[in-house]
Parts: structure tokens; C-alpha cells; sequence
């Protein structure tokens, strides 16, 4: 599941500077576009081949954050709970949430460097504000991965608020886990875990670059 959800950072890490297109294109031009894009700065770059996790971050941040709503992405996640949660408990967990996603998946970009996107052109209305972007990442002979992308028109383009991969939905895939910790001790509790686990994983980012 983690190998699966890892590629979602390759897809979803988008334009180092937000182009023209990316607030003017339909969705699935979008995906396409950026998503071949940053293959092409990873094919290039040597310091991310090998791992430089930095500037793996930095690349990520100034790609995901444009095109993604964190905010909506960890509602749904919440689920039920998100209104026992005041506005800054709301606040809290979208920024912990969104770090542990970037820091997470950040090293699927040096991973997929060598595999192929193919996006399906959509055939939706122009009018259309909510749809489902549907790609595929093939790897040589092996079995596509199917990943789709949940997007929503706003006055700043596209979003994406869910990504589903090989059937499993990001956005399900935490709330099991968020509804028990806040079950086990509030949202406090929650809160508290996510914080945790974004030390550990910059933790872990030390010690490899020691190594």
C-alpha cells in the first residue's frame, strides 16, 4: 500500500512555478502536462536520483502545494469529526496532515523516475466543477497501477482532494485511523500523534543524510 500511495507525490507534484496552463487548462491537460513535466526534472537531475532529500522537499513543496486543497483533503479524512475540532485544532491538522503526506511520499520521486504516465482524456462538460482525472503508471511489463485523481474547479484552477490508488482512496485510507485516535483520546490526541510522527520521519531525514 505504501509502494502504491508513494507514486501519488510523482503524479502530484506539480510545476515549480504555477505556469498560465496549469489555472487554464481542463483537468486531465493538467495532469498530463505536469506530470511529464516533473518526470523530465527528475530524469535530469542528479541530485534527486540520488536521493538528496532537501531538495526532494523543496521540490515538493513548490510542486503539491499549488494544486492540492489540504484543507478538504483532511476534512474528508476527519470525516464526522472534523466538527469537534475548533478552528484551531482545523488548522493544526491540515498543516500536520499535509506535512506528514509531503514528507511521506516525497521519496516516490526518485522511485518512478524510469516509469511511464498515460492520462485518459476526459469527456466531461465545460461546465463541470467536480471530476475524476483516471491515470495509469506502467512499468515495463508490469501490471499498470491504476491512480485517480478527485479534482474540484475554484477560482485558482483545478484541485485535487482525493487520490485514489489501484481502488484505495487516500482520503479512506486515513480516516479509519484518524476516527480511532480521536475515539482513543479526542482530537487533541490526533493532533498530538500526527506531530509525532512528522518528528520521527524528519528524524529519520537526518539520519539518512548522515549516512
Amino acid at each position: 500500500m505504501k509502494k502504491y500511495l508513494g507514486i501519488t507525490v510523482l503524479l502530484a507534484a506539480w510545476g515549480l512555478v504555477l505556469p498560465a496552463w496549469a489555472v487554464a487548462s481542463s483537468p486531465d491537460t493538467l495532469v498530463d502536462n505536469t506530470a511529464q513535466e516533473v518526470l523530465t526534472i527528475v530524469r535530469q537531475d542528479k541530485d534527486l536520483q540520488s536521493g538528496n532529500t532537501a531538495k526532494i522537499l523543496a521540490l515538493v513543496e513548490a510542486k503539491i502545494l499549488p494544486h492540492f486543497n489540504f484543507t478538504r483533503m483532511t476534512r474528508l479524512a476527519m470525516g464526522k469529526n472534523w466538527g469537534k475540532a475548533t478552528p484551531e485544532q482545523q488548522q493544526e491538522l491540515v498543516n500536520e496532515f499535509r506535512t506528514l503526506l509531503v514528507r511521506t511520499y516525497s521519496n516516490a520521486l526518485t522511485t518512478y523516475k524510469d516509469h511511464t504516465i498515460k492520462v485518459e482524456p476526459l469527456k466531461n462538460n465545460a461546465t463541470d466543477t467536480d471530476t475524476t482525472v483516471r491515470t495509469k503508471v506502467i512499468d515495463g511489463g508490469q501490471q499498470p497501477v491504476p491512480i485517480d485523481y478527485s479534482m474540484e474547479k475554484t477560482s485558482d484552477g483545478w484541485k485535487v482532494y482525493d487520490v485514489t490508488v489501484a481502488g484505495v482512496s487516500l482520503v479512506t485510507n486515513y480516516r479509519s485511523t484518524f476516527n480511532s485516535q480521536v475515539r482513543d483520546g479526542g482530537v487533541d490526541k490526533l493532533i498530538k500523534t500526527l506531530v509525532e510522527k512528522n518528528r520521527s520521519l524528519v528524524a529519520a531525514d537526518k539520519k539518512a543524510s548522515t549516512n
